[in-house]
């Protein structure tokens, strides 16, 4: 099948696929310990949302069950944000692991992405942005989501649901009473809904890394709520040194051709870290020297 990522040239993609791909083989050892936790959205042909490769939020179901057969016909076994972690605190060997997410709960996970991921022996979790999860399905920027009976059908079928907050929004952007109600309300709302406790959770928008201070009052919010572990928008695999509330991921959607994807999974991806922390970094010192300070959290 000819995907997207053959039609236009990307760096990125090169220089994974050519050059960090065949590094990042070299060290090995690494499998046993660094696990790929790719990211999906919306699995249909819906092209809602940015274009860039890595932002891109849709997944044509036919690429979706392509990868996912690849996946199971390479051996690979999906296993849970808390398996993860378990795996990380008795060193388990995580080889040929793979943590499957599912960000804002869009009605399309039920209708075509599970029934996929069923027959390939696959679990998942998936994120539910509250406000968004009604009795009836609702429509927000030509998506539509899931509804809370399709949720409990998909908790009895062994999907995992997490928060992604209340309406979706930039935590940076809010005041402490704030950001207790899109992390506290969300989680409540979902335990309430499903009668399972909630552990994880994903950050919305890109996770502002630079700014240690609120990444560290964020991680004692979560952890003081009762989560357990979270998910980022950072680039990178899984590792047991990294912070479990802001676990990096792998973006992945219809750019991704059968090879980008094999070296995502094995840690010729994981350099775009570095680039990515670091135009963070400048953005987030032009912003102050803008004077458009960050302060708003003010327990910092």
């Amino acid at each position: 099948m000819m995907l997207r990522a053959f039609q236009l040239p990307r760096i990125d993609r090169l220089a994974t696929v050519y050059v960090c791909h065949p590094i990042a083989k070299l060290t090995g050892w690494s499998e046993k310990y660094c696990v790929p936790v790719l990211t999906y959205h919306s699995i249909s042909e819906n092209l809602f949302g940015k274009v860039h490769p890595y932002h891109h939020i849709n997944t044509p179901v036919s690429i979706f069950s392509l990868q996912m057969r690849w996946l199971r016909h390479a051996g690979y076994r999906t296993i849970s944000l808390i398996e993860l972690m378990n795996g990380f605190e008795t060193t388990q060997d995580l080889s040929k692991t793979v943590v499957l997410t599912f960000d804002d709960g869009y009605q399309d996970f039920y209708s075509d992405a599970f029934p996929i991921l069923k027959q390939c022996g696959f679990t998942a979790t998936v994120f539910l942005a509250t406000d968004r999860i009604r009795d009836e399905s609702v429509r927000v920027e030509g998506a539509d989501y899931l509804t809370w009976n399709e949720v409990r059908e998909l908790q009895c079928e062994g999907i995992t649901f997490g928060s992604h907050s209340v309406t979706h929004a930039d935590l940076r952007s809010l005041g402490p009473e704030q950001i207790d109600y899109e992390l506290g309300y969300s989680k409540e709302t979902i335990e309430q809904r499903i009668g399972a406790h909630v552990d994880s959770f994903s950050y919305p928008f890109a996770l502002p890394e630079e700014d240690g201070d609120f990444i560290r009052y964020l991680a004692d919010t979560l952890e003081n709520m009762g989560y357990s572990n979270g998910v980022s928008s950072a680039i990178g695999r899984a590792k047991p040194k990294d912070t479990r509330f802001f676990l990096p991921r792998l973006s992945v959607n219809s750019w991704d051709d059968l090879e980008l994807l094999k070296a995502k999974l094995e840690g010729g991806y994981d350099w775009l870290h570095w680039p990515q922390w670091f135009y963070k970094f400048a953005h987030h010192n032009v912003a102050l020297m803008a004077g458009r300070s960050f302060d708003q959290v003010g327990t910092r």
